[in-house]
C-alpha cells in the first residue's frame, strides 16, 4: 500500500484505497459529510481518525459508511497496522493506549502553544469565520461552553479579542490551505 497526499483543491481523479477523514475542525464523524465521502467511489474505504470515542458517534460513522475508526492516541506503527487491517477488512474501530484516544505527543495544533486539543479546535473554527452557535452545532457542544473554550484560548494565547485571535490563527497554520474532497454529482 502506498501512501499519497492528493491535492483537495481539485477534483479526484484517481482511485484511491483509503481516505482518511480527520475530524479535527471538521463535522463530527456522525455526520452527512462522512456519508457524502463514503459514496464517493473514488474514496475507496473511509477511515475516521480522531480523538472522540464516544460509543454513539463511532456507531453512527459506521453506519454512515465509514469502514473503520481510528484514535488519534495511537502510536504510529499501530496505526499503520490498523489502516492495514481495515483495508483487509478484518477490523473497524482500534482505540488508542489503554482505551484512550488522547495522545501525549505533540499531535494537535497549538499544543506547544498550551492549547489543549479542544481549544485547538475551536480556534481553528474561529480562524475559519464561524460564528459562535456555528462553532457550537459544528462540535456538538452549547454556545456557553463554546465561550468558555473561547475565553481560555484567548488567555493562552495571549490575545483579546476575536479579530486577534484570528490572526494569531493564520500566522500558527490553523486555517486550511485545502478544501475538503467532495464526491462527484
Amino acid at each position: 500500500m502506498e501512501v499519497i497526499e492528493l491535492d483537495l483543491n481539485r477534483t479526484v481523479d484517481t482511485p484511491v484505497h483509503l481516505t482518511l477523514y480527520d475530524t479535527f475542525a471538521a463535522t463530527p464523524a456522525d455526520g452527512a459529510d462522512v456519508h457524502e465521502l463514503a459514496s464517493n467511489p473514488l474514496a475507496g474505504k473511509v477511515v475516521v481518525y480522531s480523538w472522540d470515542f464516544e460509543e454513539t458517534r463511532i456507531q453512527a460513522a459506521l453506519a454512515n459508511g465509514a469502514s473503520g475508526y481510528l484514535s488519534k492516541g495511537l502510536p504510529a506503527a499501530q496505526l499503520v497496522r490498523a489502516l492495514h487491517d481495515i483495508h483487509r477488512g478484518e477490523g473497524q474501530v482500534f482505540q488508542g493506549p489503554g482505551g484512550q484516544a488522547k495522545s501525549s505527543l505533540g499531535d494537535w495544533p497549538g499544543r506547544e502553544e498550551g492549547l489543549t486539543q479542544r481549544e485547538a479546535e475551536v480556534l481553528a473554527l474561529i480562524t475559519q469565520g464561524l460564528g459562535n452557535a456555528e462553532i457550537a452545532d459544528r462540535a456538538r457542544l452549547s454556545v456557553n461552553t463554546v465561550k468558555t473554550f473561547i475565553r481560555s484560548c484567548y488567555r493562552r494565547i495571549g490575545v483579546t479579542d476575536r479579530s486577534n485571535a484570528i490572526l494569531w490563527g493564520l500566522d500558527h497554520g490553523f486555517f486550511p490551505d485545502h478544501k475538503r474532497v467532495r464526491p462527484r454529482q
